[in-house]
């Protein structure tokens, strides 16, 4: 069992009764998901670069990528309906814990002038959302070996109501926020 699966059960369980009330320890909110995913414009006019993107994305997350395509046609933007557009993983049970312990203890303390994150980055049903503008502070990504720095979205999915439960919850596991 993944460190943090751990700190989840003995640790923030009891936290979370405690502060919220609950009557049961099923009802408190747990971590469903983890999504990674990475837009890439560009592979509408070089679809080589998708590929490079969607190997550095199943590094970073232990697991395959999945090329996802365009949904719509938009015309501005030179897309048709079914261009592969990006990439994405979903993360689950213990990879997804494996891959929140190393976020929060290596990977976001390695970011430039990292001050944590902002309060702002729930959605208003307790999931959090983080933009990272350089893959390249995750340890798998070798600098020598990228040919341009990405961007890439985090979601954290979890089971609560509110953000208040969300936000205690995370802080709890040991997600950096400002104060």
């Amino acid at each position: 069992m993944s460190r943090l699966k751990d700190k989840y059960n003995n640790e923030v369980v009891p936290a979370l009764i405690k502060e919220f009330g609950y009557t049961s320890a099923m009802a408190v909110p747990k971590i469903k998901k983890v999504v990674l995913n990475m837009g890439m414009g560009e592979a509408i006019f070089n679809i080589k670069v998708l590929d490079k993107a969607a190997e550095e994305l199943s590094l970073i997350a232990g697991q395959k990528a999945v090329i996802r395509k365009a949904k719509k046609s938009i015309a501005g933007f030179k897309l048709r309906e079914g261009m592969p557009i990006g990439c994405s993983v979903t993360l689950r049970r213990d990879r997804m814990y494996d891959f929140l312990d190393k976020l929060f203890n290596v990977t976001l303390p390695r970011v430039r002038d990292f001050r944590g994150l902002p309060n702002k980055s729930f959605d208003g049903r307790a999931n959090c959302s983080i933009g990272i503008k350089e893959h390249i502070i995750f340890p798998e990504i070798e600098y020598d070996k990228i040919d341009k720095v990405k961007g890439l979205n985090i979601t954290i999915v979890t089971s609560g109501n509110a953000d208040e439960e969300g936000m205690f919850l995370l802080r709890a596991l040991g997600m950096p926020f400002r104060n």
